[in-house]
């Protein structure tokens, strides 16, 4: 075991004035931890939709009825409450386990040497956006879950997803220039292919936001449209969106791409095939709740899977110019801490 230096009064003062500064100056973490934890805020930032989904899904929207707190005199849910309640509220506190999960991410990007400021944005990025999810949430529950704030709060949840993915992506590679893989035209089509893929994200948060599933037992308002009339334009979107995944891969055989892109667009159509399977099912049989369960996780991992295929299309070498560290980790430093 190394020596631990002893903290003096100035080191917690410095504790105190920039806890991150502090910890970046004593510990560097290994590569694979930096991945790993940016793996782990990806993963949690799935749970915590698919867990949403499953307060939904269960009628428990309004287990707890009001926000911050549970009830108006209980922070936590109470046993007059029931299931709901507690189902609403494990899903609350899910959201400390996120939390935590983006907090990792963020100390260890900031942490890593040379210091990476992008990577460390990133991992920034999804804190405010968690606490920015984290108020809409409560907006939900104080509205009596309007689906226009349901469909909002689903897509900032995308969005989450989106920038860990894109650091999850970014620890795995270096600072240098990005250089891409691909013709113009290749990626012109990918990018087609991300704005069919938002489009029908988000038209899938209409088909709940007027279905059956209004996430409480009582009466809530849904979008006043034809469900089924909005389902069949999901599905003509999800059409486009295989079709485009089908056309793409086929254009990167026939200019030799690397097997990168190649892969990713093969990972994506099988995803793409399980998640349509699950979504003709579910209409076909009057929308069971494990089965929207599941097209709700696999609504995730197309999103991801889309992301993937975007960023395979550059690489990122290393680069010998180190970024300088903050002020406050070089003082640290240079003074022998």
């Amino acid at each position: 075991m190394g020596h631990v230096p002893n903290l003096t009064p100035a080191d917690a003062a410095a504790a105190v004035r920039n806890p991150l500064a502090f910890i970046a100056a004593r510990w560097t973490p290994d590569p694979r931890t930096v991945q790993r934890a940016a793996l782990a805020a990806l993963v949690m930032s799935v749970v915590i939709v698919v867990t949403g989904g499953a307060v939904r899904l269960t009628g428990s929207g309004l287990g707890c009825p009001t926000w911050p707190k549970c009830t108006d005199d209980s922070l936590t849910t109470t046993s007059a409450m029931g299931v709901h309640g507690v189902i609403e509220f494990g899903n609350r506190m899910l959201t400390y386990v996120l939390c935590a999960a983006v907090g990792w991410a963020i100390i260890a990007a900031r942490s890593e040497k040379p210091y990476r400021r992008g990577l460390t944005r990133l991992g920034w990025a999804q804190f405010w956006v968690v606490m920015g999810n984290a108020i809409l949430g409560g907006i939900v529950v104080l509205v009596g879950l309007n689906p226009y704030t349901v469909a909002a709060h689903f897509l900032l949840s995308t969005a989450l997803i989106a920038v860990a993915t894109v650091m999850w992506q970014r620890t795995r590679e270096g600072d240098g220039p990005a250089r891409p893989l691909v013709g113009t035209s290749v990626r012109q089509l990918v990018w087609f292919l991300v704005a069919a893929s938002v489009l029908l994200i988000a038209v899938g948060t209409v088909v709940t936001g007027s279905g059956p599933h209004a996430g409480d037992s009582s009466e809530v308002e849904r979008m006043p449209l034809d469900w089924e009339t909005v389902s069949k334009l999901h599905a003509v979107l999800a059409w486009i969106v295989v079709t485009l995944t089908f056309a793409l891969w086929f254009v990167l055989k026939a200019v030799d791409a690397p097997k990168g892109p190649l892969h990713r667009t093969r990972d994506l159509f099988l995803v793409l095939l399980a998640q349509g399977v699950i979504g003709y099912v579910q209409y076909f049989t009057d929308l069971p709740e494990i089965l929207v369960g599941l097209h709700m996780f696999g609504s995730c991992l197309v999103w991801i899977a889309v992301l993937r295929v975007l960023l395979a299309l550059r690489e990122r070498p290393g680069t010998d110019t180190e970024v300088p560290l903050p002020a406050q980790a070089t003082s640290s430093l240079s003074a022998g801490i």
